[in-house]
């Protein structure tokens, strides 16, 4: 009786605060729904038990230890982003050609181009993870794949649902936010007021202690579901009213375009008004409506084609350009980075800014002790933007360097930039070293820059082979080198013989060779050796990778200098295999195509539990495709696959190859 009377009260009390944040209304006045709110809590502390959905859970819990790793069921994409009008229009042509290619020659056309601008929220991304109508996960972005637990933290935010209608298992992604009045109001009592909403969002969300979190009144609005088991969302439309039926906090500007000129009317309208809203926002998401055309359109490795960012001008300040270092990077580039008069900028003190080479340096005008405008370009890496108009007393010009400021080499320019022609140059090695170690690529832990550059400096290492053939003998006796450390370091190279193909070539630091490029030759060749011997024609042949990264592959492993590198880590015990970190190779090098409507997961799980067993997925059947995975009312391509004789798997098949019980969640 007295759990079915907390059931009540929970419904209740929770459709209220559903309306109220929603729709702006409330079936009940504030002094009852604070009668039924102490009612239940009375209720709680009686009988010891707490419903999971009820409102008592958002006062925030006990401070954790520590947050935990949470891993996505399906990634979380980073954005792409523009910050002209021109470069907005270069990709809006590019998703219309794309259209218009992936178009050509198919029977059925495809739906017409549409978009969707939505305010780009100024906070910090978060996954929920709903099963039963229960909200049982949450966490932030981090990686995309693997983010941190913060339940407790979450559930503190009035405005996200704790129980929904919808019952299947699903992720929704959202941004959580500080209101700039819940910000105003807090620091008008705070001992130690916040700087900025955003930093306030962020800093909440990731303190370990949930009553932190509470006390800031964080919103969240929602705008994706990245996986949905048991339910197809065919566009932007439908997945927008199922997130509103399902009691989530929607996107506060949603509106659709099919013409350019008003699209972009749209996004000066936003920008023009942004000062009126209650909460920051830093641009605007431009994305393409229709979920088919987008997994048709696909991803690069880290952005998705059908979406975009449009950056709104960040702010601007002025502060004094103190010095300019002149760093040089593991290419032998040299970029100059000015120390500045500390600023704050939206809530984040800047101290230092690139510059982008000695010809930015000559047309901004730029002068030691200058005053300048200095913006974090995205809002993010600091940028000086020129200087202001009025001369400073103790102005003195910037020194280009004649010589290498590392070695003393002679420079060399090309283009715009300025090259260290010395090989041997230390820092070159530093960065070589750095970039070789780095968590992308050989992933050796505790191998910092920093350490690069003891080895350097005391003789230990040159090259990267160096590094993988270090000893205990070797690091014994130099400076903060303990006998843990070195253990840990020796273990760590160790392990990092064993990376895959894809991350052993990024590691190797080949140029206009990049994480993805790395992928894909390690997928098209599959060995070590077969990417070496590779023929220009046959690089060429590889999607993305043109005539000038071809040439800079086919030069690097057919140079001496390249060739022995591979050799010597070869012979150090690295041993690079694509199968390495895949789940199985059900599919290893095969073509697949996805066609149908898939009943146990949407299209994109599936595409990328391919990728993740070796395969490679394609949008169009032909004679060099090895299966078709056929689900539900499957059309024109399953009727191509069969005249090309190309092999079909059911659904049931497809899982069974992989390994999975039909009907689990991915």
């Amino acid at each position: 009786m007295q759990t079915s009377r907390m059931r009540e009260l929970v419904d209740q009390l929770n459709r209220a605060s559903v309306l109220y944040y929603t729709q702006g209304t409330s079936p009940m006045s504030d002094a009852e729904w604070d009668r039924k709110y102490n009612e239940l809590t009375q209720m709680e502390k009686e009988s010891g038990i707490v419903l999971p959905d009820s409102p008592t859970v958002r006062v925030g819990a006990e401070p954790l230890s520590a947050f935990a790793p949470h891993r996505h069921i399906s990634r979380l994409w980073s954005m792409d982003k523009v910050q002209s009008k021109e470069e907005l229009l270069s990709w809006l042509e590019r998703t219309q050609k794309l259209h218009a290619q992936l178009s050509d020659g198919r029977e059925t056309p495809l739906p017409p181009l549409k978009y969707a601008v939505e305010y780009k929220l100024d906070g910090l991304t978060i996954n929920l993870t709903y099963r039963g109508g229960q909200l049982i996960e949450a966490a932030t972005r981090g990686n995309g794949e693997v983010g941190e637990a913060i339940l407790p933290q979450v559930r503190t935010i009035q405005s996200v649902p704790l129980s929904i209608p919808f019952t299947g298992r699903m992720e929704v992604q959202g941004e959580g936010i500080m209101p700039l009045s819940a910000l105003k109001a807090y620091n008008a009592t705070a001992e130690e007021p916040l700087k900025n909403a955003r930093n306030a969002a962020a800093g909440a969300l990731r303190n370990l202690d949930p009553r932190v979190t509470a006390s800031r009144r964080l919103d969240a609005y929602f705008y994706n579901v990245g996986y949905i088991e048991g339910k197809e969302l065919r566009n932007h439309q439908e997945m927008r009213e199922f997130l509103a039926e399902n009691r989530f906090r929607v996107s506060p500007y949603t509106r659709y375009f099919t013409d350019m000129d008003e699209l972009i009317d749209a996004l000066d309208e936003i920008e023009t008004h942004r000062g009126d809203l209650d909460f920051l926002i830093d641009g605007a998401v431009v994305k393409l409506t229709d979920f088919a055309l987008r997994e048709r359109l696909g991803y690069t490795d880290r952005f998705p084609r059908w979406a975009i960012a449009f950056k709104f001008e960040a702010e601007e300040m002025t502060t004094r350009l103190l010095s300019v270092k002149w760093e040089v990077g593991r290419t032998g580039k040299l970029t100059p980075a000015a120390a500045l008069e500390p600023v704050d900028i939206g809530g984040v003190t800047v101290k230092a800014a690139t510059l982008n080479n000695a010809g930015d340096i000559a047309r901004k005008k730029l002068k030691l002790n200058a005053m300048v405008f200095i913006r974090r370009s995205n809002d993010v890496i600091p940028e000086i933007m020129g200087r202001t108009d009025e001369i400073q007393p103790d102005e003195r010009e910037i020194e280009i360097p004649a010589v290498c400021p590392a070695c003393g080499a002679a420079l060399t320019a090309r283009g715009a930039h300025l090259f260290c022609t010395n090989p041997d140059c230390p820092l070159q090695i530093v960065g070589k070293l750095a970039h070789f170690a780095g968590r992308e690529a050989m992933d050796i832990e505790g191998f910092s820059e920093k350490t690069a550059a003891l080895l350097v400096e005391q003789g230990v290492v040159r090259d990267a082979a160096d590094m993988m053939n270090l000893t205990e003998d070797q690091l014994r006796g130099l400076p903060l080198f303990q006998d843990k450390r070195i253990e840990n370091l020796i273990n760590a190279v160790q392990k990092s013989k064993n990376r895959p193909l894809d991350a052993f070539l990024f590691a190797l630091g080949i140029p206009n060779v990049g994480r993805k490029t790395a992928r894909d030759l390690a997928a098209a060749f599959g060995s070590l050796a077969g990417v070496r011997a590779a023929s220009l024609e046959e690089l060429v042949a590889i999607p993305d990778v043109g005539e000038t990264v071809a040439a800079s592959i086919r030069g690097f492993f057919g140079s001496e200098a390249g060739g022995r590198l591979c050799d010597r880590l070869l012979a150090a015990g690295c041993a690079p295999a694509w199968e390495s970190e895949r789940l199985g190779q059900a599919f290893a090098g095969k073509t697949v195509v996805l066609t149908g409507t898939l009943s146990t997961m949407g299209r994109k799980t599936a595409s990328d539990l391919i990728a993740a067993h070796g395969g490679k997925v394609t949008g169009s059947v032909s004679s060099k495709t090895d299966y078709v995975v056929a689900g539900e009312n499957a059309g024109s391509k399953l009727e191509k696959a069969q005249k090309l004789g190309v092999q079909i798997l059911t659904e049931a098949e497809f899982l069974e190859r992989i390994g999975q019980e039909t009907g689990a969640p991915t």
